[in-house]
């Protein structure tokens, strides 16, 4: 019999125990004084955390478990221990239960002594920071009940399990976190050894490839195992199937590969199923997961499955008494229509079924599930009109069906009893409204979000009026409503602590209130609508200020950078804005993402970059901006998009700016820049994949560094005073030899570009991955088009005009396999335009004129519908008769 504590005047511990003790505490470190009560003249069983027989006073427990297992807890008295653990504990010979866990003993060593406790029934190691490996010396403790050794170290310390059988008596063991990569041939065999192990617990282990059989299965009373996080490049292995007392079985995180099989309905005792994340298990759900009726939790996110939901859902269906409460098929590959027998699932708690392909709309049977708590449907197929039954589940707490194509109008009754509700999300960013919300002015919501998210859905044209009683709102995201409304006065004096704010792309107007409030990283995002008056300015809270294209006007604030120090990102782009760039913007030290473009501002571009370190996203183009790129742009060693272009900018392009070697995007174009292209933009931006000069006075040549640009895809140097001859290197640029896609190039594009393409200026911005263009217009080159620019046959616009080429077009032309713009007009091109060029099935855009050729023009495909003379006109007097 053990008690906590026994009476004083009864029993007293021993001396020789106490002695013992409190040399185990002259070895320790204890900065909160936990063991302030461990006192010589003290009862050695009445201290903190020691525990002693009833009869005999011997101590029979050490609990000196932390919960701060690397400093200082709130409480005190419950800090860290540290130090070492002195051999005096030798003395407590009938010590049954010792805790360290979440203690941080650095650099000590896992005492070998340890092994030497024979009455051990509990040991706990965990998290508590100590050194080398593990004792072989456990592998005395026979009676040895539970064993926590989850990351008793924080050093990567190979161990092995040879000392594991010993441990007869063991019913819990965890490792988690132990380095046993070495242990592959031996680990189950270890674990084998151990007929009444109850609990196996190894994630994060670095175990590679289970055994996928054994001759003799000697732990069958097994009812937990975990090996999640580990090494595991196999399919599963057959002697699970016969832990027939299993009641969880967590293998996620692993490299699991193939088919779940049909085995599963062996494990009738499971309550928890976790497979999640082994992206190669494929094909459908097996017909033996639909027998499990104890199944409580199924967790098969991020694979690869693709059905057996039907199935699998209508086994359940078929217990009497179904006791799953949570259902996770996430990010797989499901499609199909979700099935009727859903709402008899009466116990569930939570269903995920988002980003998968499931199609047609909600079963009606969902109001049946009554103890729904969290229900998510996000990014799938799904459509058709939501069931008014969805209002019945009052247990509701947090739904998102949003990245769907749902249809028809949601009315009060969709949310009539939904009391629990606290967060919504539906619909999609996009203008393509087919989902309509149809509730009175006058409605009152029985919930009270905190969090609302509704994209794509027609609410206006009023601002929602069943907001008004939601004065627990920390997050509103209203996109594409078809609002065309001013803030109402009533959203106003519920006077909101907002975490986020975003009503973009609607058709809100009028003057922004200053008096709405914000908590601390807090996101603003009021762009695309009708919002005028000065810009606004809030708390030093806001960390992400959106208001592009709006029709806010006057100056930038002088004191920007005061009132919103913290700010990250400040996109205020497309306004009306006039006045000059604030130098206060310096004290944005957190800065990532500055837009300033297409307003009126005027004046120099303050040099004030050298304190906004993270910068990554300068856009300040189309204004009226002059002056000199200021040199402190060269310490943004993070920066990826400057776009300076259709300002007035003068002089040469700082030299500084070779520090940015992350550049992904130069934009410089339309200014009045003048001096040479640096070749260090092509010696040191190797990830450059824009680079846009266009429309200025360079001088000089193409120096040959700019052929180094491996990934360029996008090179636009015309209306410049260049010379030279074309640099027969351009065959190096294998940006042009490639497709990119928008996985490629995630969050490498930013902001707009104009290029011209088939005859006219064009804007790109969301598809600029897909532009593969060269345009060496309007300068001075000369020689002939090299015969190697043939080898860029991803190329889509060749732009050469106006400048003095001459020699033949080269004959092997026909490479550019992909081109659709090609002018080669006003030069001195001489010879035949090469018969291949009707094999071009991509060119819709030709232009030759103003040159001299000869010869009878190609026939077929593309040509045939090139029929504007003006492509020949001054070039090829013949052709353009035949043509007239």
């Amino acid at each position: 019999m053990l008690l906590s504590h026994i009476p004083h005047q009864t029993i007293c511990c021993k001396e020789q125990e106490k002695k013992a003790l409190l040399e185990f505490k002259e070895n320790l470190t204890d900065p909160t004084g936990r063991l302030s009560s461990w006192r010589g003249e003290e009862d050695c069983c009445e201290w903190r955390g020691v525990s002693c027989s009833s009869t005999t006073a011997d101590v029979v427990k050490l609990s000196l478990g932390s919960t701060s297992p690397t400093g200082l807890d709130s409480d005190a008295g419950t800090g860290a221990l540290g130090g070492e653990i002195s051999s005096s504990l030798l003395q407590l010979k009938y010590l049954r239960h010792l805790d360290l866990s979440m203690n941080n003993f650095v650099g000590a060593q896992v005492p070998h002594f340890l092994g030497s406790f024979s009455r051990l029934t509990y040991l706990n190691l965990s998290t508590a920071s100590f050194s080398g490996r593990i004792p072989q010396s456990l592998g005395n403790l026979s009676a040895l009940q539970y064993l926590d050794l989850s990351f008793y170290t924080s050093e990567s310390v190979a161990n092995d399990l040879y000392w594991l059988p010993g441990l007869s008596s063991l019913k819990y063991l965890n490792l988690k976190g132990v380095d046993l990569h070495s242990t592959s041939s031996h680990w189950l065999k270890a674990v084998n050894t151990l007929p009444s192990l109850l609990e196996l617990h190894l994630p994060q282990c670095q175990l590679i490839d289970p055994p996928p059989s054994l001759p003799f299965l000697n732990f069958t009373s097994l009812l937990v195992l975990d090996l999640s996080g580990n090494l595991f490049n196999s399919t599963l292995p057959k002697w699970l199937f016969n832990l027939t007392r299993l009641k969880s079985l967590d293998l996620n995180t692993n490299n699991l590969y193939g088919s779940l099989p049909d085995a599963f309905s062996e494990l009738t005792s499971l309550e928890k199923l976790d497979l999640s994340s082994n992206y190669y298990l494929e094909g459908s759900l097996p017909r033996g997961l639909g027998a499990l009726c104890n199944l409580q939790t199924l967790t098969l996110t991020n694979n690869r499955l693709n059905g057996g939901v039907t199935e699998f859902v209508n086994g359940l269906s078929r217990c009497s008494d179904s006791k799953l409460v949570g259902l996770n098929l996430g990010s797989n590959e499901f499609d199909g229509n979700l099935p009727i027998t859903l709402g008899q699932l009466k116990r569930l708690r939570y269903l995920i079924l988002s980003q998968n392909s499931f199609t047609g709309s909600i079963p009606q049977t969902i109001g049946n599930l009554s103890s729904l708590e969290l229900f998510s449907l996000q990014n799938n197929e799904m459509s058709g009109n939501i069931p008014e039954s969805f209002g019945q589940l009052n247990s509701l707490n947090s739904f998102d069906m949003s990245l769907n194509s749902w249809e028809g109008v949601v009315t009060e009754a969709h949310l009539a009893n939904l009391s629990s509700l606290r967060e919504i999300s539906i619909g999609r960013f996009s203008s393509n409204i087919s989902l309509i919300f149809n509730i009175s002015s006058g409605w009152t919501p029985p919930f009270k979000l905190e969090y609302l998210k509704i994209q794509g859905c027609q609410l206006g044209p009023k601002f929602p009026t069943f907001l008004r009683n939601q004065t627990d709102l920390k997050t509103i995201i209203i996109n594409f409503g078809g609002i065309s409304d001013a803030i109402p006065r009533w959203f106003l004096e519920m006077d909101l602590q907002l975490q986020e704010l975003d009503v973009a792309n609607n058709q809100l107007h009028g003057q922004v209130p200053k008096k709405l409030r914000f908590n601390s990283e807090s996101n603003i995002d009021l762009s695309e609508n009708s919002f005028e008056g000065p810009l606004p300015l809030w708390s030093s809270n806001v960390t992400s200020l959106y208001l592009r294209n709006n029709r806010f006007s006057g100056a930038i604030p002088r004191d920007i950078g005061i009132s919103l120090p913290s700010l990250t990102d400040l996109d205020i782009s497309r306004n009306n804005l006039n006045g000059t760039i604030p130098s206060s913007i310096g004290n944005m030290t957190r800065l990532t993402t500055l837009v300033i473009s297409s307003n009126n501002l005027q004046g120099q571009i303050p040099d004030v970059f050298s304190s906004i370190p993270m910068l990554y996203n300068v856009d300040a183009s189309n204004n009226s901006l002059t002056g000199r790129i200021p040199s402190s742009l060269g310490f943004l060693h993070a920066l990826k998009f400057l776009m300076l272009s259709s300002n007035i900018l003068s002089s040469q392009i700082p030299s500084s700016l070779r520090n940015c070697t992350e550049l992904v995007s130069i934009d410089l174009g339309d200014n009045a820049l003048s001096g040479a292209i640096p070749p260090w933009i092509g010696a040191e931006m190797e990830s450059l994949l824009i680079l846009r000069l266009r429309n200025n006075s360079f001088k000089g040549i193409i120096p040959s560094q700019i052929c180094n640009l491996s990934v360029l895809h996008i090179l636009d140097l015309s209306k410049n005073s260049l010379s030279g001859s074309i640099p027969a290197c351009f065959k190096n640029l294998s940006g042009f030899q490639r497709d990119l896609t928008p996985e490629d190039t995630d969050q490498l594009y930013q902001g707009r570009v104009q290029l011209v393409a088939k005859g006219r200026l064009l804007q790109y911005d969301s598809i600029l991955y897909l532009v593969n263009s060269i345009d060496l217009s309007i300068n001075k080159f000369s020689g002939e088009i090299p015969q190697e620019i043939t080898a860029l046959f991803k190329l889509g616009t060749l732009n050469l005009s106006r400048n003095h080429l001459i020699g033949r077009i080269p004959t092997d032309i026909d490479k550019l396999e992909r081109i659709e713009t090609l002018d080669l007009s006003s030069n001195q091109l001489w010879g035949p335009i090469p018969q291949t060029m009707a094999s071009l099935t991509f060119l819709n855009h030709l232009n030759l004129s103003n040159n001299n050729l000869s010869g009878q023009i190609p026939t077929g495909n593309q040509f045939e519908t090139f029929n504007d003379p003006s492509i020949y006109e001054e070039t090829y007097p013949s052709a353009q008769k035949a043509i007239l």
